[in-house]
């Protein structure tokens, strides 16, 4: 289990979040959801050293992960950022490889199954047919899926996606929640952000809703919305719609 225990982070002694404390269900999938500017991001990139915890404790199965350094920490829990502000010019398939940079000495050599996992996590995520070509050439909705190879490459049991469908069109976002609940399957724990409340109804076993850069809740999709606290947190009304293929929400 992920845990963060009275987590407080600051930038130049401006508070940005204050006694943070929430646990991640292991297997499970945790969607983040709040209004821009909520401290969502800012809540995961306590995770990858962006943020720097200024109090309390981040767990890991009972391991303070603050303290693991950045291999150990890549080890144990993979992390795809929101936005990457420089696009490697190398071919698709060296860039799912460093996936595996935490498990190489210092010669990179690969082994077998770091070659393994590169092309399956290239598989799943659909860009083997990129593999040649560079990175920086690719569409945005490409390259994203690309990088949730490299991210999976790690293969690690918790996985941290921050708004994982930016730069995808509406058939690819449909596409990346079947790989989620995939990887559910494969009784993985993934943490991610989403903007999309429909998306984030209908994959997540649990929600955690912020709202100015507080935990407003922390329950299932059913009882977040049994108690009214999207409605509050976002002010807005929602319907729900049901079919032969699922439920549906609407808001408005």
């Amino acid at each position: 289990m992920l845990e963060y225990r009275n987590v407080s982070v600051s930038c130049q002694r401006t508070p940005i979040l204050e006694d943070i404390s929430l646990s991640f269900p292991e297997g499970k999938i945790t969607t983040i959801i709040g209004p821009n500017g909520c401290g969502k991001t800012t809540l995961l990139q306590c995770l990858n050293g962006v943020s720097k915890v200024t109090s309390g404790n981040i767990f890991l199965h009972g391991e303070d992960f603050l303290k693991f350094s950045p291999k150990e920490r890549a080890r144990k829990l993979s992390f795809l950022p929101q936005v990457r502000r420089v696009i490697p010019t190398l071919p698709v398939r060296t860039l799912v490889e460093h996936g595996r940079f935490p498990y190489l000495g210092f010669a990179r050599k690969k082994s077998k199954e770091d070659i393994d996992l590169v092309a399956k996590a290239m598989d799943f995520t659909d860009v083997t047919p990129y593999a040649d070509q560079y990175a920086d050439t690719l569409s945005g909705g490409i390259r994203q899926r690309v990088f949730f190879a490299m991210t999976l490459a790690q293969n690690c049991d918790v996985i941290v996606l921050d708004e994982p469908t930016t730069y995808l069109d509406m058939p690819a976002q449909r596409d990346f929640m079947l790989l989620l609940d995939k990887l559910r399957s494969q009784k993985k724990t993934i943490i991610l952000t989403l903007h999309n409340l429909n998306h984030a109804l209908q994959i997540s076993d649990y929600l955690v809703v912020m709202e100015e850069r507080k935990i407003a809740a922390c329950a299932t999709p059913a009882e977040c919305l049994r108690q009214n606290v999207i409605e509050d947190v976002f002010h807005m009304s929602w319907k729900r719609f049901e079919d032969a293929d699922g439920i549906y929400y609407f808001f408005e």
